[in-house]
């Protein structure tokens, strides 16, 4: 598995992944971002911009990377940035398909993107990734599965799945909504064979929204990989939005509350990678810190408070903006 590479790693940050979601587009759903790339979001600008976070994340000790067919042209500027650095052979590189990216970059489009976990769909977007990415694609995720998507059930396609995992590909799933928990499980359930086919699974959890942490232990336990996506709540655990009671343990671990949300995260046993979705390189030198935040008990029941209701959770994070 690719993710074995991280198992030698000696960099401390070498579990924290970056994504390109919030960078690769001109419009996505994260607090702040009006801020943190300004009006000019011209397809070079953006181009430049995560060029020089995934330097930075490189050079930090960031060793996965996360892109999508959906997130704008992230599969295009990460192998731009890969092909001017062919010595680069220690990284892990993962993208979804699932969403096909609707846009027309603009951040004002009425759809962004539109859903199908359908043979057809994965075919033709193996295809477009295969041609950017090539032989670096080490991962590739079925984007934001849900307990009702035909991706659990469709026997083509979980064939089609295995044959690419049978070339080499690692094949895993993304889930998001207040049922993550019932997905994993249903995803672990598949099998082509006799054999699981999803080695890595990719989810949301962080200070507000914990109900998938039993299932991801439990996928952990069954010898998937496990990403930790939105780790920030889409930035509402960051500084200018957090809750108070996160505030209150940054300011006491003299770090910001980017650090100590995505530190505690990192401490779940079964989180194997947790992803930053920095837009700004200040940001990401941040957001790294949290590989050296120590939380003591008293805090960690703090910010236990925080949990919410996972349809309230996830009700709020489908009224966000795109901007």
């Amino acid at each position: 598995m690719p993710f074995a590479k991280l198992a030698t790693a000696t960099t401390p940050t070498c579990h924290i992944g970056f994504g390109l979601a919030a960078i690769a587009r001109p419009g996505y759903i994260n607090l702040g971002r009006d801020e943190d790339l300004g009006e000019n979001r011209s397809v070079e600008t953006l181009r430049t911009r995560t060029h020089e976070l995934l330097d930075a994340a490189y050079f930090q000790g960031v060793r996965y990377f996360d892109a999508a067919r959906s997130y704008g042209r992230s599969e295009e500027f990460l192998a731009d940035w890969l092909n001017a650095r062919p010595d680069i052979d220690d990284i892990v590189v993962g993208s979804k398909w699932g969403y096909t990216y609707t846009a027309g970059w603009s951040a004002d489009a009425e759809t962004h993107e539109v859903k199908d976990h359908g043979v057809a769909t994965y075919e033709r977007q193996r295809a477009e990734t295969g041609t950017l990415l090539g032989d670096r694609l080490d991962l590739y995720q079925i984007h934001s599965v849900t307990p009702d998507s035909p991706a659990l059930t469709d026997k083509e396609l979980h064939a089609r799945l295995a044959e690419a995992a049978a070339e080499g590909l690692t094949v895993g799933f993304s889930t998001s909504g207040p049922a993550q928990a019932d997905a994993i499980r249903a995803a672990l359930a598949v099998t082509v064979d006799g054999e699981p086919l999803f080695r890595t699974v990719q989810s949301t959890y962080n200070a507000l929204e914990t109900s998938a942490g039993p299932a991801l232990a439990e996928a952990h336990d069954a010898g998937l990989t496990v990403i930790v996506k939105e780790a920030m709540a889409n930035g509402r655990l960051a500084g200018p939005y957090a809750p108070d009671a996160l505030k209150a343990v940054a300011e006491e671990t003299s770090l910001g509350c980017d650090a100590v949300a995505l530190a505690l995260v990192l401490r779940q046993p079964w989180a194997g990678v947790v992803l930053s979705g920095a837009a700004t390189v200040v940001q990401l030198a941040s957001n790294l810190h949290a590989a050296v935040v120590d939380l003591d008990e008293e805090q960690l029941s703090r910010l236990a408070a925080l949990v919410e209701d996972p349809p309230a959770y996830w009700e709020r994070r489908g009224q966000l903006p795109w901007h």
